[in-house]
């Protein structure tokens, strides 16, 4: 991130203030990329390309290189597409879940759990992943573009890692949700976790590395770093708080069905300023990582951001909490 980048300091987010020379380098991609059908468009606000800015740095090549990537992903993925009843088997065991609660900074918050998993589909838990991240962006309010991952790893052990799934998880989350996460909670981590990370941390943006917290039950700071992000009464038991309610999949099912209705109408108005529609359908080749590039462009970095690198679970994780409507507000891409 430049360093005259402008960071909101109210909320806790990395929601920041645009520059002259920031705003120019969101015009030029939008320049590169060209004219998109209505749903991409919708995505590609200016918001949106400020985060794949971001994650390269302001780098404006790269930056490019990343979103076609992503646009050439989403038109043929559709994310915005899953509905609730093909991901339900997935949310069985409460792997991976939106909470009914938020943080102190106002940020969605989704409790997972890498022991719960009940599925040795790779292609059925990738789904389910984006399904939830999909929902989770779609429950942020207007001033917050980062959420909470809440990881439980009571009853983890190596049999719960998949490395293709690992790999599937982490390429979905670096490359197509970039400066999507605010802070990851580990919950009492198994001590074998530790070594792991301290490999992984060289390659994170420093910026990364302090989003990621290890906390532990028997750790006095605990409390303290729980107390920091949540209201206890409305946090879970699971995770320090007093809420014992636990996880309904019966409930959970009816409250995505109801936010399930929410998504259409979004994608039918956009947010994005207004942008020429092609006369013609969209080859996806236009996508291609070199299109629009001046030069060839070297999509590599030496460090990774946000979510890179931070999933070593082998799916997509959840734990147990109760399941009211939050009465978020419906946004989704900004």
């Amino acid at each position: 991130m430049s360093a005259d980048l402008k960071k909101s300091s109210s909320n806790g987010s990395e929601k920041s203030l645009i520059n002259e020379e920031q705003q120019a380098k969101i015009s030029e991609i939008r320049r590169l990329i060209g004219p998109l059908p209505e749903k991409l468009a919708i995505y590609c606000s200016d918001a949106a390309i400020a985060r794949y800015l971001r994650a390269r740095n302001w780098n404006v090549k790269k930056a490019t290189k990343m979103l076609k990537e992503t646009l050439k992903w989403r038109a043929e993925y559709k994310p915005e597409e899953i509905r609730w009843e093909e991901v339900a088997h997935e949310a069985e065991t409460g792997k991976i879940y939106r909470s009914n609660y938020i943080d102190k900074h106002g940020r969605t918050v989704l409790v997972m759990r890498p022991s719960c998993q009940n599925s040795k589909s790779t292609k059925g838990q990738i789904r389910y992943l984006v399904y939830c991240m999909e929902n989770a962006i779609l429950n942020l309010p207007a001033d917050q573009e980062q959420m909470v991952w809440l990881i439980d790893f009571n009853g983890f052990n190596l049999s719960h890692i998949s490395l293709k799934v690992t790999r599937e998880t982490a390429h979905v989350l670096q490359e197509h949700y970039p400066e999507r996460l605010g802070v990851a909670i580990l919950y009492n981590p198994p001590k074998f976790f530790e070594p792991f990370w301290t490999v992984a941390k060289p390659f994170l943006e420093p910026k990364t590395q302090n989003k990621v917290k290890f906390v532990y039950t028997d750790d006095p700071n605990t409390k303290k770093i729980m107390e920091d992000l949540f209201e206890m009464e409305k946090l879970e038991s699971a995770f320090g708080g007093n809420d014992d309610s636990g996880f309904d999949i019966n409930k959970y099912a009816e409250r995505m069905r109801e936010e399930d209705k929410r998504i259409p109408a979004f994608w039918t108005k956009s947010e994005a300023p207004p942008e020429p529609m092609p006369t013609s359908s969209v080859d996806l080749n236009s996508f291609d990582s070199d299109a629009s590039d001046s030069g060839k462009v070297d999509g590599s970095a030496s460090h990774v951001s946000d979510s890179e690198g931070l999933i070593s679970d082998k799916s997509v994780l959840v734990t147990k909490g109760s399941d009211n409507g939050n009465g978020s507000k419906e946004l989704l891409y900004r």
